[in-house]
């Protein structure tokens, strides 16, 4: 290997390795309560999501008028964040699970699947403390 191509390796890393670390942080500690927006095939509604971050690992609940409490776990990784429970509706037990990315330290975004019955999206805020 030259001291060229060392150099030019030596560069790139030295450029792409903050660009990672930048991208982990704008996320940061998603930890606190979040103000939610779900809208998907079976209706609407604004619940309110408390996560704990513990490294790459999502804890929390839930809250909201038509599903009550619920208690999760995901994870939350390279600004990608996932989360499920379980909740049941008129009998009907399933799985809602949010699929998304942390856009900054106070916004997300994504996907919601209800164990294949429907689909839906969600925005999150992060709330006022």
């Amino acid at each position: 290997m030259t001291n060229a191509t060392r150099t030019l390796i030596l560069a790139a890393a030295l450029i792409v390795a903050p660009a990672a670390a930048l991208a982990q942080s704008a996320a940061g500690d998603i930890s606190g309560k979040w103000s939610f927006s779900v809208q998907s095939e079976v209706g609407t509604g604004t619940p309110t999501v408390t996560f704990v971050q513990k490294g790459d690992s999502i804890s929390g609940r839930y809250s909201s008028q038509a599903l009550g409490e619920r208690d999760f776990t995901g994870t939350v990784k390279d600004g990608k964040i996932t989360f499920a429970f379980t909740a049941e509706l008129q009998g009907q037990q399933f799985t809602m699970t949010f699929s998304g990315t942390v856009e900054s330290k106070d916004a997300m975004k994504g996907t919601i699947d209800f164990s294949g019955m429907a689909t839906g999206t969600f925005t999150g805020k992060r709330a006022a403390p």
